[in-house]
């Protein structure tokens, strides 16, 4: 090699180290927080469609970056010694972090008879990644306390709960100056997907599920949830005679579109056949779905596909092997024993590593759309 061809490769070695150095020294860095759980129970105003449920609050799980100090320990559904399910790891009422001074604010919303704990898991991944999120207890559709029909099927007061938790925590002395209303977004599973898909627009009707499931294209969807054993043949006979069901099958038509809500992740969302497809062709907020490829309880094609077929530039995710409630908490030994379908996925399905690899999914989702 003569002096002239090696000063070219020690200049272009130079200069190559030097722009790998830049460009490294330019990549954002990813941030973990710790991560704090505080424990609510907000009263909208009255008058409020409670759903005959007993209790009149919304009750609300808050998962946030925590001061640096906090110390995480596990938190679980049901007792520490025999719990049901595992709920994250969070530092319980911990000292938010002081800075950055505002949060993006993500709501979750939970599937028909689960709880806002059951989505601990998304909730304080989100918040390790810098987010502030928010699950609260729908009224007469929760584990807390017992189903009640309306609870079930006013599926336009779901939205509603999510739009007032929205108005309470903005006015929340402690999470409120926190909270940038410019980046809201919305997660949910199951039924809960069904509710974000409404705050975005898309309106669902129980007649149209009814005529699904009298059709020769009738599934999963129109069997019994082992939630709310019955509850399709129940409603069919009360919405001939019941003015109560008669009023809140109207309101379900209407749009329950809140602005307010950027971006929506919706996980095995629910009921497909009971949107109307023009509403869903006008959501114009960034949409992402996820599902698993072996749903049994909600089938993929009129649900999961239907939805990121219908809605624009809507983004979709199958997993293989993963059924339906691979998105609910990871369970203990009681809830393997006692609650084994909705606890146990395929074999050689670890759901923890589900969980993972959807809440950076849905940090990544969140983070490129709510800017």
């Amino acid at each position: 090699m003569n002096r002239t061809r090696a000063f070219i490769f020690v200049l272009c070695f130079s200069c190559s180290a030097i722009f790998l150095s830049t460009a490294r020294a330019g990549a954002p860095k990813t941030i973990v927080y710790k991560v704090g759980v505080m424990n609510r129970q907000f009263t909208p105003p009255e008058p409020y469609d409670w759903r005959d449920a007993k209790t009149h609050a919304l009750i609300t799980n808050i998962w946030y970056p925590a001061d640096t100090s906090a110390v995480e320990q596990s938190q679980w559904i049901g007792s520490p010694e025999a719990p049901f399910a595992s709920a994250g790891k969070a530092a319980r009422d911990a000292k938010p972090i002081a800075t950055p001074e505002k949060f993006p604010l993500i709501l979750l919303s939970h599937g028909i008879g689960g709880s806002s704990s059951m989505m601990a898991w998304l909730g304080s991944a989100l918040a390790s990644h810098g987010f502030i999120a928010a699950a609260l207890n729908h009224p007469g559709n929760n584990a807390l306390e017992d189903y009640t029909l309306p609870g079930a099927i006013f599926w336009a007061q779901r939205a509603h709960d999510m739009s007032a938790l929205l108005d309470l925590l903005l006015a929340d002395p402690t999470f409120g100056p926190r909270i940038d209303p410019k980046r809201v977004g919305a997660a949910g599973f199951s039924l809960g997907g069904l509710t974000v898909i409404e705050l975005a627009g898309g309106i669902a009707e129980f007649s149209r599920y009814q005529d699904f499931c009298k059709s020769p294209k009738a599934d999963g969807m129109c069997t019994d949830t082992i939630e709310y054993p019955g509850l399709l043949a129940k409603v069919t006979a009360l919405a001939k005679t019941n003015p109560a069901i008669q009023a809140a099958f109207a309101e379900n038509s209407k749009s329950h579109r809140d602005p307010r809500i950027r971006a929506i992740f919706a996980m095995a969302p629910a009921l497909g056949p009971a949107f109307d497809p023009a509403s869903l062709a006008k959501i114009s907020v960034p949409a992402q779905i996820v599902a698993g490829a072996v749903d049994s309880v909600v089938p993929l094609e009129t649900s999961a596909k239907f939805f990121a077929t219908s809605i624009p530039h809507a983004q979709l995710t199958i997993y293989q092997a993963v059924g339906h409630y691979t998105f609910l908490g990871t369970c203990g030994e009681l809830g393997n024993r006692t609650q084994p379908r909705l606890c146990i996925d395929q074999a050689g399905i670890l759901r923890d590593e589900i969980h993972a690899q959807t809440a950076t999914m849905a940090s990544k989702f969140f983070e490129a759309n709510l800017k």
